[in-house]
């Protein structure tokens, strides 16, 4: 059995992924919040925002973390397309699990299914990218604690679509925010505490692709995409505040007309 360092780079990974977490938590939140005051098409595009900021976060905070993932005796690579299915899948799920909510018409069935769907999709992500993972060796789990693992998940996703729907404050959300990303982490560390390695002679070298040659810039990219997507969710108008701005355009013309009738008269 090969031994596993969960924490080869100290403390950095852990908390560089629970930000992450909470970057993509904080923002399909916010997003989720805007699509339910919206209708239309306008509703579907914060909904595919939403699951596009979760799904996305998610992703990065598992794939940073496992930069901290070190096994004696071996070198680790990925499997390139496993680990972009990983990420499809994981913005996918979560999408339909936001769409059941968004669109559903009975609240707490919705948050029901969509928690489920989301949370599945979390854990089919999470072991999707363990699948990717190429050591000398095999990966094999404890069925116990991945069961654990899949009921966190699809707590801290029902927990979290409870919030997005039901909390108004700034300061309620980012605590939210903050509480999935404890989630999320915890289902991750969970996840990898079911990993056990049988090593094998390495006989031939592992096919795929270094962290650092892929893995590290598609992280990158997909950290750029949240915080950016966050600076254009934050400067957007509300509903509330595009309909005050029209009332006070409409309020503009109609002084402006009250104010050329009068010179006319």
């Amino acid at each position: 059995m090969g031994s596993m360092d969960h924490f080869s780079v100290g403390w950095l990974t852990p908390v560089l992924s629970y930000a992450m977490a909470c970057v993509g938590a904080a923002l399909g939140l916010r997003c989720t919040l805007r699509a339910l005051s919206a209708t239309g098409t306008s509703r579907r595009n914060w909904l595919l925002t939403a699951a596009a900021a979760i799904g996305s976060g998610i992703w990065t905070m598992h794939f940073v973390a496992m930069f901290g993932f070190a096994v004696d005796g071996t070198e680790l690579r990925y499997d390139v397309p496993l680990t972009v299915l990983s990420l499809l899948v994981a913005i996918a799920v979560v999408g339909l699990g936001v769409f059941l909510v968004g669109h559903g018409r009975h609240r707490g069935r919705s948050l029901l299914l969509g928690g489920l769907t989301t949370g599945l999709g979390v854990a089919a992500m999470h072991y999707l990218g363990m699948a990717a993972v190429r050591i000398h060796g095999e990966l094999r789990y404890q069925f116990g604690t991945v069961a654990l693992s899949v009921l966190i998940a699809v707590a801290a996703a029902t927990a979290a679509l409870w919030a997005a729907v039901t909390i108004r404050n700034m300061y309620a959300a980012a605590a939210a925010s903050m509480v999935m990303g404890i989630a999320v982490s915890c289902m991750h560390y969970t996840g990898m505490a079911a990993v056990h390695v049988h090593m094998e002679p390495a006989r031939t070298g592992l096919g795929g692709a270094t962290p650092m040659q892929f893995v590290f810039p598609l992280a990158v990219g997909l950290g750029s995409f949240l915080f950016l997507t966050a600076a254009f969710v934050a400067l957007s108008p509300t509903a509330q505040e595009r309909a005050a701005y029209r009332e006070a355009g409409e309020l503009a013309v109609e002084e402006l007309g009250a104010d050329e009738l009068g010179r006319a008269a």
